[in-house]
């Protein structure tokens, strides 16, 4: 699980508040309050809350000023929601709190899913025969979660199923050039290149937005994947963008600076299936005969993480990021979009 730690500085607010609101809207006994934030996180701060021997976890807004469209948890709230009576394992929803008077921002309560999180794409603390499994089960999932029916779960306002890529460019082109702290001639480059070439192909389904394995708990007794977490940027996208961005480790590089990767790692020799049998997997479990587009996206994906990454070097140097390491993040912004760069290369 992710590890915890006492709640940083920048994000403390009134436990005692919390206490008497949490004895207002949840069921069972009350008592005191114990808050530990999970480590790690770089977007919306998350704690686990314990009181009478219960545990539920809370996940709020940052604090200080957002982004736009950025930090919207309760979009994560609606999705899960919805997905409580799906196949694809979810945390159960308890309580969403608009009222930013209880601890300084927006939050929800969800249930507590007990089981392991790897957070780098090697997932070294398994085996390599559960390293396989893992994987496996992490692209048979997406597959299921884009077969649903969107419409039918109450989602046919969470996002518009047309013009999909061009508005992920739009949106994270803005979102870099809002959090811009210096000039990176690559970044302008890959965004103008995929304004440029935008897929034809329209497709809709529930795209999470940030899948990949360290958003997932695997069982903590057997390799398989009991829960999917943070649902910030789920919309109704285009499926290719979520399964690029959760194959995307395999074009970043393994022990490199600019996010955690597996090229150059012995994939095998770690029981790792290689993207190619990971495409075929998914192809197999969608039913499709084949993945259009999949450089485009790949593309898109890094572009992406690359503003994303961007953007909590900003927020560290405001003093508001999640993590420790959040102030080191600049310096991973031109090494992925040089990655990025290089798969557009390759697919010329």
């Amino acid at each position: 699980m992710s590890e915890l730690v006492e709640v940083l500085p920048q994000h403390r607010f009134d436990e005692a508040r919390l206490a008497t609101y949490l004895d207002r809207v949840l069921p069972g006994a009350g008592g005191p309050l114990r808050v530990q934030q999970f480590h790690g996180g770089q977007s919306n701060p998350t704690f686990l809350i314990e009181r009478a021997g219960e545990c539920c976890v809370l996940r709020k807004q940052p604090p200080g000023p957002l982004l736009p469209k950025a930090h919207q948890i309760d979009r994560e709230f609606r999705i899960m929601t919805a997905l409580a009576v799906t196949d694809v394992p979810v945390p159960g929803m308890l309580h969403l709190c608009a009222d930013s008077t209880i601890i300084g921002t927006p939050f929800y309560l969800m249930e507590h899913v007990a089981g392991r999180i790897s957070a780098e794409p090697q997932m070294p603390d398994l085996t390599p025969s559960e390293r396989r499994l893992v994987w496996r089960d992490l692209v048979g999932t997406l597959a299921r979660l884009h077969a649903l029916d969107w419409q039918g779960l109450g989602l046919r306002d969470f996002g518009r199923p047309d013009g999909y890529a061009a508005r992920q460019v739009k949106r994270w082109s803005a979102q870099y050039s809002a959090a811009r702290t210096q000039e990176i001639p690559a970044m302008d480059r890959l965004g103008a290149w995929l304004a440029d070439h935008t897929p034809r192909e329209e497709r809709a389904a529930i795209a999470h937005g940030d899948y990949r394995i360290g958003n997932v708990i695997n069982d903590p007794a057997a390799p398989r994947i009991v829960a999917v977490l943070d649902w910030e940027l789920s919309t109704i996208g285009h499926p290719v963008a979520d399964l690029a961005y959760c194959l995307m480790p395999f074009r970043l590089p393994f022990g490199g600076a600019a996010a955690p990767g597996l090229a150059g790692l012995d994939l095998a020799a770690n029981g790792i299936p290689s993207e190619t049998e990971l495409l075929a997997h998914y192809a197999h479990c969608a039913g499709l005969a084949r993945i259009g587009d999949w450089s485009y996206f790949l593309a898109l994906s890094i572009f992406r993480l690359a503003s994303i990454v961007q953007g909590v070097h900003a927020r560290s140097l405001q003093g508001y990021a999640s993590s420790a390491n959040a102030r080191s993040m600049g310096a991973r912004v031109p090494l992925l979009a040089e990655a990025g760069l290089a798969v557009i290369a390759e697919a010329r």
